[in-house]
């Protein structure tokens, strides 16, 4: 290809290297419309290493070490890179047990702030709006079934909502990087 070469994606995808100038954020256009292919390699990348040098990165995409920092700059601008984190062992921070809560108000017809409520409620790793018979789910962890059962309780106080539990027992894999198309 002119211009271009290829470049080597996790999961053994291959994708073609840079062969457009310009900056691809200009248009305002969302991420899966204009991102260049480059900045999808580099996004692929930072997402299974968020660790990865730009002398790495650099090297895996063809590009000089400046324009890898300046790449992953504008990504970063945009808000299609929107920060990096530690991926901690539940286990070993004493977290062993992984829940999922599906929760629904008593009352439909009030106002649906649950997200609001729930926030400072530290143990909730994540709340997810969804169809079906409940609104939201909610990845929780915490220490013991004990633990759990108090966690419980205080989702449906502070939220006023019922609550079905579905409890974690093993976890072949998470955190994988998104597969960018």
């Amino acid at each position: 290809m002119p211009g271009g070469h290829q470049i080597d994606l996790p999961g053994g995808r291959r994708t073609a290297g840079p062969h457009r100038q310009g900056n691809p954020y200009r248009t305002g256009r969302r991420y899966g419309v204009r991102v260049e292919e480059i900045d999808r390699a580099i996004v692929a990348l930072l997402s299974g290493d968020g660790r990865m040098s730009f002398t790495e990165l650099a090297k895996q995409t063809g590009l000089s070490v400046s324009a890898a920092h300046q790449r992953v700059r504008r990504l970063e601008q945009a808000g299609v890179i929107k920060g990096y984190a530690a991926l901690c062992s539940a286990d070993e921070i004493g977290l062993p047990l992984t829940a999922f809560i599906s929760i629904k108000p008593f009352d439909a017809a009030a106002p649906d702030d649950v997200p609001q409520r729930l926030e400072p409620i530290s143990a909730i790793e994540a709340c997810h709006s969804v169809a079906g018979d409940e609104n939201y789910i909610l990845k929780v962890r915490v220490a013991s079934p004990a633990a759990l059962e108090d966690l419980l309780q205080e989702i449906r106080g502070v939220a006023g909502v019922s609550t079905r539990t579905t409890i974690v027992l093993s976890t072949p894999y998470e955190n994988r990087p998104p597969a960018i198309p």
